[in-house]
């Protein structure tokens, strides 16, 4: 028995990644950034699912996973969640909580470090004085990307993003401009993953490439609008993604590494939007609240 669902059944039919609302507040003193609070709402990935087993204490870790423990050195910190139920159905989207948190918790740095008056890459470097890891991906991005702060002279500027997911560390830098249309266009994005020690290096970089890709359309576009209960998209001709010729050339460092092996399928996705938008905001003076970035009219 075979069974083959319609492009327009998946769409409408499927299971979509949870809606989350991030709250977040911060206290710069004298130059530094000196607390920390974020405050989470969305559905739970495992409620529901052959993973509920998994919940600690009614909670859903999945949910605040990226967020609930920062890389960043920062004296306060607090971060709560709460489970909001709804009836759309719902489950993990490649790269699962880092999805939403590494834009929150990205975004959000690159907002207290420009308050501090600190270049991006350099104020990170110094609140990871104990993450050796992260800040070496971080500085190999940057080198190869040879970073001189986030505006270009061209009409295009660069963010850039560090994020720990699945126990591997990935650094992005993405260099943006914003089109004739007002969208934004990425030019290119150069990455540094230290996955522990490489089984495979062409591997390594195909699911960096494959994940850019994917964050990108994602960020960018992709959109299901549910309305009375059900998608309002259904095909390629109203439901948005990105295109080949929309595809930015990408350059992979992949670093050398003693530790263990850990995942490359999914931590490619998180930095890459969080990287658009901390590009796009040095162009239209505001960064992205809300994804994707571009929406239907």
């Amino acid at each position: 028995m075979k069974l083959i669902w319609t492009r327009e059944d998946d769409i409408q039919g499927g299971s979509y990644r949870p809606l989350f609302v991030h709250r977040l507040r911060g206290v710069v003193r004298n130059g530094e950034i000196v607390a920390w609070s974020n405050s989470i709402a969305g559905q739970s990935f495992m409620t529901g699912t052959p993973f509920e087993a998994w919940l600690k204490d009614g909670i859903d870790p999945m949910m605040s996973e990226g967020a609930h423990e920062l890389l960043y050195e920062i004296e306060h910190f607090r971060c709560d969640v709460h489970n909001v139920p709804s009836p759309v159905t719902t489950n993990s989207w490649r790269s699962v909580g880092h999805t939403h948190t590494a834009y929150a918790v990205e975004c959000f740095m690159d907002e207290l470090l420009d308050r501090t008056g600190s270049d991006p890459l350099a104020g990170r470097l110094k609140l990871l004085r104990n993450q050796p890891r992260a800040a070496a991906v971080l500085k190999a991005v940057a080198q190869r990307a040879n970073w001189k702060g986030p505006r270009l002279a061209n009409g295009r500027a660069r963010g850039v993003a560090v994020v720990k997911s699945f126990n591997t560390f990935v650094a992005q830098i993405a260099e943006v401009s914003v089109g004739e249309n007002g969208e934004p266009k990425v030019h290119k994005i150069w990455c540094a993953v230290d996955c522990g020690v490489v089984v495979n290096p062409d591997v390594v970089r195909a699911q960096m490439e494959g994940g850019i890709g994917y964050a990108i359309g994602h960020a960018l576009y992709a959109e299901v609008p549910i309305q009375a209960g059900a998608a309002t998209v259904s095909n390629f001709h109203d439901y948005r993604s990105l295109t080949m010729a929309q595809m930015p050339e990408v350059e992979v460092i992949v670093m050398r590494s003693t530790e263990p092996p850990t995942g490359v399928g999914e931590p490619g996705v998180p930095p890459a939007a969080p990287a658009i938008a901390n590009a796009l905001v040095r162009l239209t003076g505001s960064r992205p609240a809300r994804l994707p970035m571009v929406r239907r009219s």
